[in-house]
């Protein structure tokens, strides 16, 4: 247990809360096919998603072309408005940890690089009327890992920094977390390595959802 300071738990959503790999990946195949370029397997898709959408487009687009990027980013909104929650799905145990949680007076949040309106969207219909607080990536505020959306978060619950813990599957959660002096918590069953979430600095890397309670609870 991480101590009796903790009031809150920021997570991050994809590879985190739900496994969105599947939507994603298809959306941004379409939207690579559309514009006529090849199409990835699932595990590269795995390795580029946490950047954000914009980041993601440009990673899927030949020879990381910004300018294609762009115009892939575009049809990929189109393509994967309509597919948000086909395939995409809670890790098992996530529900029943994210309520005994807040049984035990934890406010809780999201905070993700995708951009803000599927963010809300995705969490209201997988974990409606869960969180407190539900930010994605939003034009004018930095992504993660600058603390700044982070400090945000924090500010609306009522919390300092010090007083949360950042739940996330990469290397850039933990950074946000290290950044703005909160708790950092890597989970390793999301779309990084644990050697990732442990050489950048996490002050627990957990193996499962149920794992939560104890180190947070």
């Amino acid at each position: 247990m991480l101590g009796s300071g903790l009031r809150a738990v920021v997570f991050d959503l994809d590879g985190t809360l739900v496994d969105t790999l599947a939507d994603v990946a298809f959306a941004m195949n379409e939207a690579l096919a559309a514009r006529g370029h090849v199409t990835h397997p699932l595990a590269s898709y795995r390795a580029w998603i946490g950047g954000g959408a914009a980041d993601l487009a440009r990673r899927a687009t030949p020879d990381e072309d910004e300018l294609e990027g762009a115009r892939v980013l575009g049809v990929f909104r189109e393509r994967y408005a309509e597919r948000l929650v086909v395939e995409s799905r809670p890790y098992p145990g996530i529900d029943d940890a994210l309520a005994r949680l807040a049984s035990r007076g934890l406010a809780l949040a999201v905070l993700s690089n995708k951009p803000d309106e599927p963010t809300r969207r995705l969490v209201d219909t997988v974990f409606p009327g869960r969180f407190a607080e539900i930010c994605g990536q939003r034009d004018g505020v930095p992504k993660k890992p600058d603390p700044t959306a982070l400090f945000a978060v924090a500010a609306r619950l009522g919390v300092r920094a010090s007083e949360l813990a950042m739940v996330g599957d990469s290397a850039i959660d933990v950074e946000t977390a290290k950044r703005a002096g909160a708790f950092a918590i890597g989970v390793a069953w999301g779309y990084r390595p644990e050697r990732e979430l442990r050489e950048a600095g996490a002050d627990r890397v957990l193996a499962a959802p149920a794992d939560l309670i104890a180190a947070l609870g």
